[in-house]
């Protein structure tokens, strides 16, 4: 059996009046990450990481900013078509192992409904699926409320 690694990063900044949206969740927060698709910046972070495994690309290569027909999408969506690539060379996904780091809003008690919408675009079980959170200490850009980090992890294996 052949297994790869894959690893994915994504920044988003955050705005006063936009929608707070992470793993498919509408955050309940003043403002929201600002980005060309709905700025879902956890799943854009598993996108990149499966597409990296898979030695396609990224995020941007298949989903570029400057093709409308991405504009305001759920990245959800972007997630499925991730998930067909891989399967277009027989890889299946293992686990999602991510991380956000933001100062708020407190990600606890929206990571189950997180959990189950990366399960039902992926197929992969919710026990497959972790989803962790930190902050900054006040630090930096992400201390201040500019802006939301994610990164993530995963495991790819050949059918």
């Amino acid at each position: 059996m052949k297994i790869k690694v894959g690893f994915g990063f994504d920044v988003h900044q955050i705005k006063e009046g936009h929608p707070f949206i992470v793993g498919g969740v509408q955050l309940e927060h003043h403002a929201g990450a600002f980005g060309h698709s709905d700025a879902d910046v956890l799943v854009h972070a598993i996108c990149d990481a499966i597409l990296g495994a898979a030695n396609l690309e990224d995020i941007g290569y298949h989903f570029p900013n400057t093709d409308m027909k991405w504009k305001g999408i759920s990245s959800l969506l972007l997630l499925k078509e991730c998930i067909r690539l891989i399967g277009e060379k027989n890889f299946v996904l293992g686990n999602i192992d991510a991380m956000l780091c933001l100062e708020a809003p407190k990600i606890k008690p929206y990571i189950q409904a997180m959990k189950a919408n990366i399960a039902e675009v992926t197929g992969l079980d919710v026990e497959d699926i972790s989803i962790k959170a930190t902050t900054n200490e006040t630090m930096g850009f992400i201390g201040r409320q500019e802006g939301v980090v994610a990164y993530a992890v995963c495991l790819l294996e050949k059918k």
